[in-house]
């Protein structure tokens, strides 16, 4: 008796899971639903929606501008993963050989700048590459001896390496952490093993190493590329008074979401930059993990 009376009271599993499903809903499908009505609407205030079909994709996959801040979304993440990632990778190899004991403090010292907001890096970096009194043409005038007045905020040729410096500046340290937990469960004894047989350095870091630190190098380069995509702080920040810089040379997909959904208070067509952007990232992170996979087959 005292048994079925206890399993009468014993709470079903499944009501601890409650809280959890009311904030998805609230919170995730009920937004991703609505995004993906709003993607087929025009709506020029919160209240007044038109539905137009497909007219928002198709007068955005055949504006101009959204090419050109597609352009420059894709030449910031190619050097987000062909520099900046070498970089990352090449730091945290040489603090893992390191025994000194300051090594504590070089990694605290070069991950620092994640510890700093992208709106505030934007703002600060503003006022460093200022044309006659800033930090960073003062720096290269010391070094090179030469004197120099580059207008960096400008000069349309010259948003994107800013972007590419700044962008190298804040995120090397945070990406360098990955690549040192990963080169620390790295198995000494076939580095050993290998040195032993005759192999050299690059040949043990090729063939041991990089084998051993390809799922987080795989992990760390969607991530770059996701981040890269997403990116809307730092020129929003850098270019506080320009649209996006000049000629529009450093505008990127988010900020040109920015614009179609605040700037010109139609949130229909931000929704659909915002699938299209989804839509790419998806491509191309499917196109990473294949050739990550393909890699490592052979």
């Amino acid at each position: 008796m005292a048994t079925t009376y206890g399993r009468r009271l014993a709470p079903n599993p499944l009501i601890f899971l409650w809280p959890y499903l009311l904030v998805s809903v609230v919170f995730f499908v009920y937004p991703l639903i609505n995004a993906f009505l709003l993607a087929f609407q025009q709506t020029n205030d919160p209240v007044t929606k038109e539905w137009i079909g497909l007219k928002n994709f198709s007068f955005i996959l055949t504006d101009p501008v959204f090419y050109k801040a597609l352009k420059n979304t894709a030449v910031f993440a190619f050097f987000s993963i062909f520099l900046q990632l070498p970089i990352s990778l090449g730091l945290a190899m040489l603090l893992n050989v390191s025994k000194s004991k300051s090594k504590g403090f070089f990694r605290l010292l070069i991950f620092s700048p994640q510890l700093v907001g992208p709106i505030f890096v934007g703002i600060m970096f503003s006022v460093m590459f200022t044309k006659r009194y800033g930090v960073v043409n003062k720096f290269v005038q010391e070094l090179s001896g030469w004197g120099l007045d580059v207008d960096w905020l400008s000069n349309p040729h010259l948003s994107m390496p800013a972007l590419v410096l700044i962008a190298l500046w804040l995120f090397v340290g945070f990406n360098m952490v990955y690549f040192l937990a990963a080169l620390q469960n790295v198995d000494e004894s076939l580095k050993e093993a290998a040195a032993i047989d005759g192999a050299g350095k690059w040949q043990i870091f090729r063939n041991v190493t990089l084998p051993a630190i390809k799922p987080v190098a795989t992990f760390v380069v969607i991530m770059s590329t996701i981040g890269s995509f997403q990116l809307f702080e730092l020129p929003y920040n850098l270019f506080p008074n320009q649209n996006f810089g000049p000629d529009n040379s450093g505008l990127t997909i988010v900020g040109y979401l920015y614009i179609k959904a605040f700037r010109n208070s139609d949130i229909g067509m931000g929704a659909a930059v915002g699938w299209i952007l989804t839509f790419i990232i998806m491509i191309i992170s499917l196109i990473q993990v294949r050739i990550s996979g393909t890699a490592r087959e052979s």
